[in-house]
């Protein structure tokens, strides 16, 4: 990494800490949505959205990174109710040093993700700026946090994922989003549209990060990027596999995946907690490693879509 780089990456950790960890992280959702979009539909040159949306100005890596790092540091010093907020917009607080943190971890979010991608398999295999999140969400935990990595339970009974009502509604979550995703998939298979198949999972991603909007301003939307995202990857594998009937039921099978994993590790690491480990990412991370290694094994790698 060059110096322009890291400065880079400091610069998009103050975004982070400035916006507020969730509206940084629908910025980049607007970036590779437009970005993915114009690729697939052949404007030439639209690449570079897709590296804005993964590099350091509005990375997750960076910007969400800094985003929850500068939260978490200001839940420490009682200046934010929660360390665990993803919402609020840190600049409110008049705090140099809060935006400050945000900086660094940011910083830290470039030179770790770079390292990444230097491990011969994984940094090949899975999803750089999502395994930056989570390493650096741990930092924080234990860095700035009390509540420990399950969180706090004084009289015990931590929920591990949700039941009943809660279950099945992540079950038909998870089968709706990769349902639609994956039968797009197998259209674009079909038609022998390889470039659109190809951006199909940035696509989602950007579709699915930038619905948090909604979750922003007080709704009951759920996070489902990492639904969507997985359900994409797994759809590209499953068709270019198997054909479109397969390849449907692979992706939608993921997806379902997703959601579950992703619900685990909310109720698992995110609740009750002081500072923010994200669901999403967590299961971004591990579930492109699966999906990635599966596809290796058939012949049909995603090198291209991974993102990094």
């Amino acid at each position: 990494m060059d110096f322009l780089t890291l400065a880079g990456a400091f610069g998009g950790g103050l975004i982070g800490a400035y916006m507020g960890a969730l509206p940084a992280f629908i910025m980049t959702g607007l970036f590779a949505l437009v970005g993915g979009l114009l690729q697939a539909a052949g404007v030439t040159g639209d690449i570079a959205l897709l590296g804005v949306a993964f590099n350091s100005f509005i990375g997750p890596h960076t910007a969400f990174v800094g985003g929850v790092a500068a939260a978490a540091y200001a839940g420490r010093k009682k200046e934010l109710a929660s360390g665990a907020d993803i919402l609020s917009s840190l600049n409110g607080l008049g705090s140099p040093d809060v935006l400050l943190v945000g900086g660094l971890f940011g910083l830290a979010g470039g030179v770790i993700k770079a390292l990444l991608a230097m491990i011969p398999v994984f940094g090949a295999i899975t999803d750089l700026p999502g395994t930056t999140v989570f390493i650096l969400a741990l930092v924080c935990r234990f860095g700035f946090g009390n509540s420990g990595l399950l969180g706090s339970y004084p009289n015990g009974g931590h929920e591990w994922f949700s039941g009943g009502k809660g279950f099945g509604c992540n079950v038909m979550l998870g089968l709706g989003l990769g349902l639609a995703i994956s039968t797009m998939a197998a259209y674009f298979f079909t038609t022998g549209n390889d470039v659109a198949l190809g951006m199909w999972p940035f696509v989602c991603f950007g579709f699915s990060a930038v619905t948090l909007i909604f979750t922003q301003t007080g709704f009951a939307t759920p996070a489902t990027h990492h639904i969507s995202l997985i359900g994409a990857y797994a759809s590209v594998v499953g068709v270019t596999a198997w054909g479109p009937t397969a390849g449907v039921l692979f992706g939608t099978l993921f997806a379902v995946i997703a959601s579950l994993v992703g619900d685990f590790v909310g109720k698992s690491f995110n609740t009750n907690v002081d500072s923010h480990i994200d669901p999403p990412a967590t299961t971004i991370w591990i579930l492109a490693c699966v999906v990635h290694l599966i596809a290796m094994g058939l012949g049909a790698a995603p090198g291209a879509i991974i993102i990094g």
